[in-house]
């Protein structure tokens, strides 16, 4: 959205038909901009040949990788994710596999172009290890260390690959409301893109800047990762967990922008 405030054509790209059409009605009444929507579902390995053959001779400018899930809406153990065998698949391919598949599919363009900004949005999990989100906290581990090695790579060719780490988002995701302490998804992506070009490895905001230099003091490493406090942490997600009754499970797919 705030790529076609800003004057872009988009491309979207969801498992959702009816996301794609709101949102994309939304782009062209409210900014008269184009929008192009792609039907996918991430957590499948084989959706890359239909997403090529979509954006063939199309001239993408921006990618912006956002897909991701994580697995329930609480802490869990690795053996307590809920079906445990599909979803470490399913979150492996959505996190990781979607990141360095789209890219290989739009990086060729850009190079030709000699220009290009691809944004990868990886999470402060991916920088402080979290305990019971291990397989999500460790998918953005990934994004973070794919993103500073392709910028590396690319940098001199004319591309910028930026890695954003949020701290707390509102998000159908995570569930949250917006606050003073949880930036909506539309006020966050609106500062986080003030940032491009300037820094290829960032929070996003000051605000995420700013609670991510004090988790680090307030959450060391050694203290997060210790035994004592995963334990009381799983125990309390018990508790929720008995009183909720089961588990969600959710995810948001949004895809390539131009």
């Amino acid at each position: 959205m705030e790529l076609a405030r800003r004057g872009l054509n988009v491309v979207l790209v969801s498992r959702c038909d009816e996301k794609l059409r709101q949102v994309a009605k939304e782009i062209e009444g409210q900014y008269g901009q184009k929008t192009h929507t792609i039907r996918v579902d991430f957590t499948h390995d084989h959706i890359y040949p239909f997403v090529a053959e979509q954006l063939q001779d199309m001239e993408i400018g921006i990618l912006v990788n956002n897909v991701a899930m994580s697995y329930s809406d609480d802490f869990a153990l690795f053996l307590e994710i809920p079906s445990a065998e599909q979803k470490i698949t399913e979150v492996i391919n959505c996190n990781t596999l979607s990141v360095a598949q789209t890219t290989r599919l739009v990086l060729p363009g850009m190079l030709q172009r000699r220009k290009g900004l691809i944004i990868n949005i990886s999470s402060q999990v991916g920088i402080h290890a979290q305990p019971l989100l291990a397989l999500y906290s460790a998918t953005k581990a990934f994004v973070i260390y794919f993103s500073q090695c392709l910028h590396a790579e690319y940098k001199s060719k004319g591309i910028t690959v930026q890695c954003v780490m949020p701290f707390l988002v509102s998000t159908n995701m995570n569930k949250m409301k917006s606050s003073c302490l949880v930036k909506s998804a539309r006020a966050f992506a609106r500062e986080a893109l003030n940032t491009a070009g300037y820094s290829s490895y960032t929070s996003g905001c000051l605000l995420h800047a700013m609670q991510s230099f004090a988790f680090g003091l307030l959450m060391p490493d050694w203290l997060r990762m210790s035994s004592v406090f995963v334990g009381k942490l799983h125990t309390t997600a018990q508790q929720r967990k008995a009183q909720r009754g089961a588990y969600k499970e959710d995810y948001t797919l949004e895809g390539i922008e131009e």
